[in-house]
């Protein structure tokens, strides 16, 4: 292994740096995008609603554990929070508290999508590098000898093959990574709006029967 690194030139360092970064943020993602961690069962807006009819109070410290739990909790408890407001202001609290969530959701693949378009690039940079020193070569030594040439040449194929190994799984786990986060975010939403929903449609009907 060493022997091909070696072989490949400097441009092989960028190439490994990018695949350590790349590999680190997958299982960074693949832990932080777990469907139960962002979307908990207790955090949905069916168990909210059976604790807001039940006894226990939605104020204070409850909604502060909600926000911490998840990130659905942290939209859920905006929502909480501003649930004394008209249904357009806790849509408007609730949808500003997602956006902050999809970003969060989002984070680090930009630089996983950047790493699957920059290390074909590197590569191909290798490519040219390792043909430059066989012309080179040709040039000084003629064609007479191909032990001369033969380090060029693997330079050239050695950073061509390493760029496409890192970039061609980088690019995979982005396309994953970015379906499933517009999987939870559309999840998440539908989980709003079936709180504005309970919480609105209750107080309404409390409102109706006082009068």
């Amino acid at each position: 292994m060493f022997e091909l690194v070696k072989a490949g030139g400097w441009l092989m360092l960028p190439i490994l740096l990018c695949s350590v970064v790349a590999l680190a943020i997958v299982v960074e993602r693949f832990w932080a995008l777990r469907f139960g961690n962002v979307l908990p069962t207790q955090h949905r807006a069916a168990q909210i609603w059976k604790l807001w009819n039940g006894t226990t109070s939605l104020d204070g410290a409850a909604t502060r554990q909600l926000q911490q739990g998840s990130l659905l909790g942290r939209i859920m408890a905006v929502g909480l929070q501003n649930r004394h407001h008209s249904r357009e202001v806790m849509k408007e609290s609730i949808e500003e508290a997602g956006r902050h969530v999809a970003h969060k959701l989002e984070r680090f693949l930009n630089a996983l999508g950047t790493i699957a378009a920059i290390t074909p690039l590197l590569g191909l940079l290798g490519t040219v590098v390792g043909m430059i020193s066989v012309f080179t070569t040709i040039t000084s030594a003629g064609v007479g000898n191909p032990s001369e040439l033969a380090g060029g040449i693997s330079q050239a194929l050695i950073t061509t093959a390493a760029g496409l190994s890192v970039a061609i799984p980088s690019l995979m786990f982005y396309r994953l990574f970015r379906g499933k986060v517009d999987e939870l975010v559309i999840e998440m939403e539908q989980e709003a709006i079936k709180l504005v929903e309970v919480m609105h449609g209750e107080r309404s009907r409390d409102t109706g029967d006082a009068g």
